[in-house]
């Protein structure tokens, strides 16, 4: 497969494949920035909480490598940095009491992007008959969409 060209739908699959593992390592970071940044000892858990089902995720994503007969690597996730990169410029630029709602905020920008590339990959993969991948992604999915639902819970109690 050329690096730059993506020919059929196995090297599409491959490299989404590849900037997914980019993706849940870019989020394993930016949690715990995200946790850094966070005020209260409640969020501040919540971020390592998912910090550890993120390493989760990682590598049930090796284990789809392996499914998929494809080697493990990784892909440019310019999507996933210019998450964090915003996110960084809204917890620099709000006061510390908003620091719950804004980490919790960029949190939860961040599940939406990871729901959506999952989708992507399950579609994908089960256009190839991989159920065994499938099974493994859908779960990964399950977890994100868990995920965003509680972060969408907090933040209503904080802004509603």
């Amino acid at each position: 497969m050329s690096q730059t060209m993506l020919e059929t739908p196995t090297d599409l699959l491959r490299f989404q494949l590849r900037t997914a593992f980019t993706m849940e390592e870019d989020s394993l970071a930016a949690l715990g920035e995200l946790a850094q940044a966070a005020k209260s000892a409640d969020v501040k858990k919540l971020f390592r909480h998912h910090a550890d089902e993120t390493k989760e995720q990682i590598e049930i994503l090796r284990r789809v490598f392996g499914v998929l007969d494809f080697p493990v690597s990784t892909a440019a996730s310019p999507s996933t940095k210019g998450i964090s990169k915003q996110a960084k410029s809204l917890i620099d630029r709000s006061a510390p009491a908003l620091r719950d709602q804004v980490t919790l905020s960029a949190a939860l920008g961040n599940e939406h992007y990871e729901i959506s590339a999952y989708e992507s990959l399950i579609l994908a993969t089960r256009s190839i008959g991989a159920a065994d991948a499938v099974a493994m992604l859908q779960q990964n999915l399950d977890q994100e969409v868990r995920t965003s639902q509680e972060l969408n819970t907090r933040l209503s109690t904080m802004t509603g």
